[in-house]
C-alpha cells in the first residue's frame, strides 16, 4: 500500500488522505477536526476498520472535552496520530494475512507473524526467511523494520529522526551521506579525492564476481565511488576535517583507495591545524587487495602519530555499527576522544571467526557498545542527536573557534 498526504488551506483544520492499495484501487479520507467531520469514499475492509475505530476515538471523552482548553493544534496532534495508528494497524493485518497465505501454501501447519500485546512488536518463526523476504520486498517502499524490537518505522519520517527507532531507541545503521548532512552545516562541506577509484592490484581471483565489476556493482548501487567519503566542512562555524565510512559499499571494508583517502585526510589536516574526525562502519581490511589493505592500518596510524604526537592537533574516532577488524586495530581505537553509538557491535575478531577458532562461546553482548565502555575501551557513548554539539564543545574545549568567533577575537 502506497500514501499520500494533502493538507489544505480553510478556517479550520481539515486534512485530506489518499490511500491506493497494492491492487491500484484508490480510496479518500477526509475529516476537519474544529467541525468532528470524517468522511471515506468507499466500503472496503479497510475503509471499514478505519471509520469503526475513529468513531469510537471521537467519542471518547478526550475529544468532547467540554472545559474548551484543548487547542486545535493539539487536537490536530492526536487526530493525526490516531489516523497513522489506523493505517499502521491495517498494514499490520495485510502484513500478517499475506504471510499466513504464503505460509499455509508451503506448510499448513505453520505459523507466520504473530503481534505481541506489544503492537510495535513482531515474533517471528525462525523458520519463515523466506515469508520475512517476501513480506520485505512487498512493504519495503513505506517501512524500515527495526533490527532489534521488529517495530515498524515510516520511511517519511525515518531519516527525520536519524535512523533512530521511535519505538524503542534502537540506532539503525546510517549511509555516510546521511552522517555528513548531520554534522557537517549546510553548504560547507567540499569532498577531496572523488575521483580516486580501486582497481584490481592483485587479479583477485573470484568464481562469483570478478573484484572489479564487484566495485563498478556497488559504485552503480551506492552513487559512492568508494567505501569512505572525505573532504572538510564546518561543525557549528569550526572547520574540520572529516572522513566517513560506508558499510553499504562492500562492508565499509578497507581496501587501498580507504586507506589513501584517510591518510591524505590525515595529512591536509595536519598541514592546515584542522580537528579531524572519522566515522568508523567497517568489517576490517579488504581481502580482495590482499596484504596491501593491510597497510592502510600502518601507513593511517604513521600519519596519526605525526598529527597527534608532532603537531599536537585533536582527532575524534567515533564508532559506529559495525567496527570490526582492521580498522578497529588501527586508527578507530587511536582517538584522542573515542566515542561510540548506543548498541553498536565493536570488536576485532567476529563472533563466529572466534567462536570457530578458540571454541569457545561469545555471547553478543560482549561486542556491544555498553558492555565494552564499562571495560573501559572508549571515552563516550552518545546518541546521534546530542552529537553535533557535543563534538562542537569538545573542539572548543580544544581550542577550536568558529570563524565567526576567530574574526571576532
Amino acid at each position: 500500500m502506497e500514501k499520500w498526504w494533502f493538507y489544505s488551506e480553510g478556517s479550520g483544520i481539515t486534512k485530506s488522505i489518499l490511500v491506493r492499495d497494492s491492487n491500484g484501487e484508490n480510496y479518500s479520507i477526509y475529516f476537519d477536526i474544529e467541525n468532528n467531520i470524517f468522511e471515506i469514499d468507499n466500503d472496503s475492509s479497510f475503509l471499514s476498520e478505519l471509520e469503526g475505530s475513529f468513531s469510537s476515538y471521537k467519542n471518547d471523552n478526550y475529544l468532547n472535552d467540554d472545559d474548551g482548553s484543548k487547542s486545535d493544534d493539539h487536537y490536530y496532534d492526536n487526530w493525526n496520530n490516531h489516523i497513522n495508528s489506523c493505517i499502521d494497524s491495517y498494514l499490520r493485518s495485510e502484513i500478517s494475512r499475506d504471510c499466513s497465505e504464503n505460509v499455509n501454501s508451503i506448510d499448513s501447519g505453520s505459523s507466520s507473524i504473530r503481534t505481541s500485546t506489544n503492537e510495535s512488536d513482531f515474533n517471528l518463526s525462525p523458520d519463515l526467511d523466506t515469508t520475512l523476504q517476501f513480506t520485505r520486498i512487498q512493504y519495503s517502499h513505506l517501512w524500515v523494520q527495526c533490527e532489534n524490537c521488529y517495530g515498524l518505522n515510516y520511511k517519511k519520517f525515518f531519516k527525520a529522526k536519524l535512523n533512530i527507532c521511535e519505538e524503542c531507541g534502537y540506532h539503525l545503521k546510517m549511509n555516510s551521506s546521511d552522517r555528513i548532512e548531520l554534522l557537517i552545516d549546510p553548504g560547507t562541506w567540499y569532498p577531496m579525492d572523488e575521483d580516486m577509484v580501486s582497481i584490481d592490484p592483485i587479479e583477485f581471483h573470484s568464481e562469483e564476481e570478478p573484484y572489479k565489476d564487484r566495485i563498478d556493482s556497488y559504485q552503480r548501487e551506492t552513487g559512492l565511488t568508494e567505501a569512505v567519503q572525505t573532504g572538510i566542512g564546518e561543525l557549528n562555524g569550526i572547520p574540520i576535517a572529516m572522513g566517513v565510512m560506508d558499510f553499504q559499499f562492500i562492508g565499509g571494508s578497507m581496501g587501498s583507495v580507504v586507506g589513501e583517502k584517510i591518510t591524505r585526510l590525515i595529512e591536509y589536516a595536519t598541514n592546515e591545524s584542522l580537528p579531524v574526525i572519522i566515522v568508523c562502519a567497517s568489517g576490517g581490511a579488504r581481502m580482495q587487495e590482499g596484504s596491501l589493505s593491510l597497510m592502510q592500518m600502518a601507513k593511517i596510524s604513521s600519519a596519526l602519530y605525526n598529527y597527534q604526537s608532532n603537531k599536537k592537533l585533536f582527532y575524534v574516532s567515533l564508532l559506529t555499527s559495525p567496527t570490526t577488524g582492521g580498522v578497529t586495530a588501527s586508527f578507530g581505537m587511536l582517538g584522542d576522544i573515542i566515542i561510540a553509538e548506543p548498541n553498536a557491535t565493536i570488536a576485532f575478531a567476529g563472533k563466529r571467526v572466534i567462536e570457530e577458532t578458540l571454541k569457545v562461546t561469545v555471547l553478543e553482548e560482549q561486542q556491544e557498545t555498553e558492555y565494552l565502555f564499562e571495560k573501559g575501551l572508549f571515552d563516550l557513548i552518545l546518541p546521534r542527536n546530542l552529537l553535533k554539539d557535543v563534538l562542537s564543545e569538545l573542539f572548543k574545549l580544544h581550542g577550536f573557534f568558529s570563524n565567526k568567533n576567530q574574526h571576532e577575537s
